[in-house]
This record gives structure tokens, sequence and C-alpha cells, in this order.
């Protein structure tokens, strides 16, 4: 069982209980079983490098070393470059700084900035906004729902399991209201309608590590799973469209894959404005100019704007404001300031949830 992590800004310190069930499995087999995001060569790895010790058995420990019950042992994880992002060959400068929108004894709301995790996972464990809020406050702050790595905006945090059992299934029962900016291109299949809504069910084809790539299927079709979007256009020139996405179901890839289907792909979405072999080259660093210029954008343009749910008996909506790095691509493409788009987003809140 995990006993403790600690986070700093430079490693991670995971403190594992080995229970009575444990009793002499490997070293390497029991930390692969709370690791399952790295291969058993990674885990030898470091444990040959003596990032795992056991305490109070000193000495440099092997992969083969049988644990006891009532072993105590701590993986350390390293801050390295994995967690950098790049584009056209440079590496971005990413904020790390969520901005706190709304706080009190019990919840946090906040501003997520883009490539911040909500929590950790896999190889992103410093960069998240758990990790944050729990190096300010000393304790375990816990996720009450989540955004892509990409997608930046409101996000709900809890102080306590208490809170996070309270309003996560608000989520799940569909009693929390979310709007989302958009950017898009123009594709041929769009209708030109300035409020629409999708419907189609979505799903995957495939078992593989392609997976994450959506489908959107009729409504009347078995696959997948039922999903609705509400959309309103801002704004749109000749390729390009601003709008607004209520999603009222919570799929994975919902939005992004409802706005594509209705001829709207988000600027800047590698899987499907591109396309799952466009998505792999920029995970493996391996996009050509070709692929930078067609995205334009380092990160799907994708960010929740506003929450609208009823909190200690108040109907309230939490705002964020747009991302910095959407403002200069805002103004280039629509000669808009960012002060008269937020001020058409506040509007159709309102409008939208009240």
């Amino acid at each position: 069982m995990i006993l403790e992590k600690k986070f700093h800004p430079d490693y991670f310190a995971i403190t594992y209980l080995v229970e009575d069930d444990s009793d002499g499995v490997r070293l390497d087999q029991f930390l692969s079983s709370y690791n399952p995001s790295f291969s058993r060569e990674e885990i030898k790895r470091r444990i040959k490098s003596g990032h795992v010790i056991i305490l109070d058995r000193p000495g440099k420990h092997k992969p083969t070393t049988k644990l006891r019950a009532g072993d105590k042992l701590v993986l350390t994880l390293h801050k390295t470059t994995h967690e950098d992002e790049y584009w056209n060959g440079e590496k971005l400068d990413l904020d790390t700084t969520p901005k706190t929108i709304f706080e009190d004894d019990d919840l946090i709301v906040i501003s997520k900035p883009p490539y911040m995790a909500t929590h950790p996972t896999g190889k992103h464990l410093f960069n998240c906004a758990t990790v944050f809020y729990e190096n300010i406050h000393g304790k375990t702050i816990h996720s009450i729902h989540r955004l892509d790595r990409e997608t930046s905006g409101v996000l709900l945090l809890g102080k306590s399991p208490k809170t996070a059992q309270t309003l996560t299934p608000l989520f799940e029962e569909g009693l929390v209201r979310k709007a989302y900016f958009f950017m898009a291109k123009i594709a041929d299949n769009y209708s030109g309608e300035e409020f629409f809504s999708s419907d189609k069910r979505l799903g995957t084809e495939s078992t593989g590590k392609d997976r994450v790539y959506i489908f959107a299927y009729d409504k009347e079709d078995k696959r997948g799973k039922s999903a609705q979007t509400d959309f309103k256009v801002l704004y749109k020139s000749e390729n390009y469209a601003l709008g607004l996405a209520f999603p009222k179901t919570g799929r994975q890839h919902q939005i992004r894959v409802h706005a594509k289907d209705n001829g709207l792909p988000l600027v800047g979405d590698k899987l499907y404005l591109g396309s799952y072999k466009m998505f792999q080259r920029f995970k493996d660093l391996w996009a050509s100019p070709e692929d930078h210029l067609e995205m334009e954008l380092p990160r799907h343009a994708l960010h929740a704007v506003g929450i609208y749910f009823d909190y200690k008996d108040e109907k309230r909506l939490f705002r964020a404001e747009l991302p910095h790095d959407f403002i200069p691509w805002i103004q280039e493409k629509f000669s808009l300031n960012a002060e008269e788009v937020e001020k058409t987003i506040e509007a159709e809140l309102q409008n939208y949830f009240k």
C-alpha cells in the first residue's frame, strides 16, 4: 500500500508498505504493480540507479531482492526533461502557475494553464494542478473532474475527500453545466449555422495504442456512447471561427470530435484537424514544417471558460479569462482585442446558463 507521497519542485517520492500478501515478492514486481505506466525494464533501471531504497535495510538493492511483510520502501522520481514541450524545434516556455479563481475551506477553483496535468499520471508528475496546491497547503488535494493537458481553463479541486465525493457525482449526473471557448478552421462540411447541436455517439474502433482516436457515429448506431454538445459560433471569417461549446455529456474528446464532425476542426488539434499519424509525429518530435504550418498553434485551441452549478445552496458561475496564448492568434485572424471577445463570451454565458 502507499503510505505517503511527497512532491517537491525537483523530485517526487512515494513511500510504500509491503503487506502480508506481498511477502516474498521481488522488488521489481512489487513496484511494477503500483506503476503500470513504467515498463519492467524502466523499473529495473531505477532500482539499479539507487532511486529505490528499503528503509532499515541498508545497501544497494537488486530488482530480484525479496521483500518482507512490514518493509517500507521509497521510490524517488527526479524531474528531468520528459515533461518538456516543443514547437518548431524549440522548447516552449510553459506557464506552471495556475490562477486561483475562488477558494474557501472546501473548494479551490482554478484556471489551469495549458500543458498542466490535472493530477499525476504516467510521466506527468510535476506540472500538475493537484501537486501545485499540495505544495501550498501541505496536504492531499483531490481532483473533482479533469481537463486534458492541452486544454486550459476552469478546474475544480477539493481540499478533502468529502468535497470530492460530494461534487464529483454532480458531473456524472449532468448537474454541472460547462462552457468551452474554441478556435476552429472552417471545413467544407460546415453548415454555416451560428447555433447548432450534435448528438452523435462517440467511440473508438481500435483496441491498440491508437485507441485514443475517437469516432462519431449516428445516434441510431449502436457503437460508442451517447453524447451531446451545443455550439454557438461567435465570430467567423472566410477560413476561421471562434465560438463556445456547451457539452451536456462528458465523453472523451467530445467537443473536439463533434466540432470536427460539423466542419469546425479545432486549430492545433493534431488528432482531429490532423490525423493519428500526425499526432504520433508530434509526439515523437518528428513533425515536419508542413505539419506545423497546418496546425498553426502548439496545442488544440480549447479553453474551459465557465462552469455553472449549485454550490452551498447558491448558483455559481466560475469564469476563466482567455488564455494568453490565444490572444495574438485572435488579433491576427480577426483583428479583435481580448476585451471585445470577453464581453461577448460573458453575455453568451449569462444568456445560456440563466
